[in-house]
């Protein structure tokens, strides 16, 4: 039995062939009493969008943009050259990204909208927890083009698809990691964030304090530093810390920056428990040395290939793939992955 085609719709809808492929292929102005008839033909003959042809014939190229922190975190430093690899194996899609100042609502913002008249067929945002990003957000879902959010989340309503780890699991496994190293004795730690302003900070600090609370509670949390990703901060502010409360036995650095982090414990002659996220170089290396004990370690990989297979989707009006729970690892000294390939020089 043949397939349906986009003339048996026509037919069965009772418009031109010319009307159904505006309407399957979400291109042209059509009225919404033709665009009706015709999706009740399409779902009553059971035809079934063939999107390679339809991209051949219309000579498409996905056009998709990432929006990226600036500044010299390790971890978004991995990402931007994952999306060029992509680029480099892509067919029909330009991949790029964006950098934005880290944190700044302001900035992200004055982006977004500037993105609403690029023609774009979707963007992958690093999310922030404000409020007055909404209104681009909408303005650009409203146009028809996807927002999914990457790493750090943003409000459901205000993006189709959210790629990237459960934060406030990954909070709790760090505090259940460092209370059960604590064997039962009491203890202090303390926690290094970038701003609370992204989403997947504060979800995994709220998870953290509610284990440690609920679970260890001879473990005394000192006042948060907040040191915004930059290891500079972070170095003078843990050195600081460090003097004034020598009875630290634990650290957890649930952002970037880390780099500061070893700095300051250089100078220490007793080091506490460490836990920390990402197995990017400077970690990996502070894990193996024994200075770090845990790094929590999120798939970048999984995460770009799963964020452009729903932008996809999106776009050619097909069921997006299911995501699949992105499950991170834990590192310790014992169990380091060997280093990734060099990539040769060019």
């Amino acid at each position: 039995m043949n397939l349906p085609t986009l003339t048996d719709v026509a037919r069965a809808a009772g418009v031109s062939y010319a009307t159904v492929d505006r309407v399957v292929n979400r291109r042209g102005s059509v009225s919404e009493k033709a665009k009706q008839k015709v999706n009740a033909a399409v779902v009553h003959l059971g035809y079934i969008r063939n999107v390679a042809a339809a991209n051949l014939s219309q000579k498409r190229t996905y056009r998709f943009v990432f929006l990226l922190p600036d500044g010299a975190n390790a971890f978004f430093q991995t990402i931007r050259r994952l999306i060029k690899k992509r680029q480099e194996s892509a067919e029909n899609t330009s991949l790029d990204y964006i950098n934005v100042p880290a944190f700044d609502e302001a900035a992200l913002r004055a982006q977004l909208a500037e993105l609403r008249d690029q023609k774009l067929d979707g963007i992958a945002v690093v999310g922030l927890d404000a409020k007055g990003l909404a209104p681009e957000l909408a303005a650009l879902q409203g146009q028809g083009i996807p927002v999914v959010s990457l790493i750090s989340d943003l409000p459901q309503d205000q993006r189709v698809a959210y790629i990237g780890i459960d934060n406030i699991a990954a909070g709790q496994t760090a505090a259940r990691l460092l209370g059960l190293a604590h064997g039962g004795q009491s203890g202090q730690v303390q926690v290094l964030a970038g701003d609370l302003a992204a989403r997947d900070h504060r979800d995994r600090l709220d998870g953290f304090q509610h284990v440690i609370g609920a679970d260890f509670p001879t473990i005394s949390l000192l006042p948060l530093i907040a040191g915004r990703d930059d290891s500079a901060l972070i170095k003078q502010a843990m050195a600081n810390r460090l003097a004034t409360h020598p009875g630290i036995t634990a650290i957890y650095s649930l952002g970037a920056g880390n780099q500061g982090l070893i700095d300051a414990l250089r100078a220490q002659a007793q080091r506490p428990l460490v836990a920390v996220h990402e197995l990017v170089a400077h970690a990996r290396d502070a894990l193996a040395d024994g200075m770090f004990h845990f790094v929590i370690d999120q798939r970048p990989e999984e995460e770009v290939d799963a964020v452009l297979a729903q932008m996809r989707a999106l776009i050619d009006n097909v069921p997006p793939p299911p995501i699949k729970p992105i499950l991170p690892a834990i590192y310790l000294r014992d169990n380091l992955p060997p280093l990734p390939e060099q990539e040769p020089p060019k």
